[in-house]
């Protein structure tokens, strides 16, 4: 070694979200040619493995002047942080660096494994078992006090896009995703009023993934699909088998808003080229079923449409606010 050699401090982190272990093939070189591997947690989830792999941890939290002189001589240390890393280490060696005083070794920081995609969802699972736990409010809901909920947020994520406002999406979309996730933890309780047996967001996820694979057999299967046409022919073929339905209104929620309801109806008599006149009736509801087919016919959403008239109206009542 050389004696005038500051040495090179190496900071790997490793991300929690990443199963303990599966480090990248330059962290365990690191680690190996260290002269020392340092870490000051002693139940830091990467220590069984390194023990293991035949690599010595020793537990220690030196300060940075500490760490500058145990590499001096041209020694490599590796300092095994959080995912995060170390704050106050690293301003340490910043101020040391600064001063002009002290040879500093190298600095490299080191991650020993990266976040997948989707991987701040582990995240938001640990979080809402937390605050499902803890929190007196949350603690306390149910499947059916939420309901109301799941249909407010729907809409405020449909606005944020009518609107184009990409910040309010993205929370919209979160809130969204929050109601998936809160009721999949209660789901997983298994509660007697529930009356079915449990299952988790991971249950969830499962069944998600397996029905996106066989309804796209274009992608995973040995099906062709050249237009949009023929994905959409594929979903509803897919889709009848599933469900086994004994009526193309099987399925359709009637709770809806009306148009809705209407629309989604008259698209499941023309997909079934089923002839069924419309009802005949006096008063406005019937004049709006007839209005709400003949858009479906025509490729429009009238839901949409008339949402769209609505803010036109609204524009208008403030103009004329103003101008009182």
């Amino acid at each position: 070694m050389n004696a005038e050699d500051p040495g090179r401090i190496v900071l790997l982190t490793a991300s929690h979200r990443v199963a303990p272990g599966l480090l990248s093939w330059p962290a365990w070189e690191a680690l190996r040619a260290a002269d020392r591997v340092l870490c000051a947690e002693p139940d830091h989830p990467q220590l069984p493995y390194l023990r293991e792999a035949g690599v010595t941890a020793e537990q220690s939290a030196p300060t940075a002047q500490q760490l500058v002189e145990a590499c001096a001589g041209g020694r490599t240390v590796v300092i095994l942080t959080g995912g995060e890393g170390s704050q106050p280490l690293t301003d340490g060696l910043a101020r040391l660096a600064g001063s002009g005083r002290v040879q500093m070794p190298d600095l490299e920081l080191l991650p020993g494994s990266y976040d997948l995609p989707g991987a701040r969802l582990l995240d938001l699972v640990q979080v809402m078992d937390r605050i499902r736990a803890e929190c007196p409010w949350t603690s306390r809901q149910t499947h059916e006090g939420l309901a109301k909920y799941a249909i407010e947020e729907a809409y405020e994520l449909v606005e944020a896009i009518e609107d184009g406002d990409r910040d309010e999406l993205r929370e919209e979309l979160g809130d969204v995703l929050l109601q998936v996730v809160l009721h999949a933890r209660i789901a997983e309780e298994g509660r007697p009023e529930d009356g079915a047996e449990p299952f988790s967001v991971d249950d969830v996820a499962a069944t998600l993934v397996e029905k996106l694979i066989h309804r796209h057999p274009h992608i995973f299967g040995d099906e062709t699909a050249e237009t949009p046409e023929d994905v959409h022919a594929h979903w509803l073929r897919t889709k009848a088998i599933e469900k086994q339905r004994d009526s193309v209104t099987d399925g359709v929620p009637l709770g809806q808003p009306g148009l809705a309801l209407a629309t989604k109806l008259a698209s499941r008599v023309r997909a079934a080229g089923l002839d069924v006149p419309l009802p005949k009736g006096d008063g406005i509801g019937y004049e709006l079923l007839a209005l709400a087919v003949r858009a479906e016919q025509d490729g429009a959403d009238p839901e949409a449409a008339l949402r769209a008239a609505g803010r036109v109206y609204r524009d208008a009542i403030l103009a004329a606010e103003r101008n009182r």
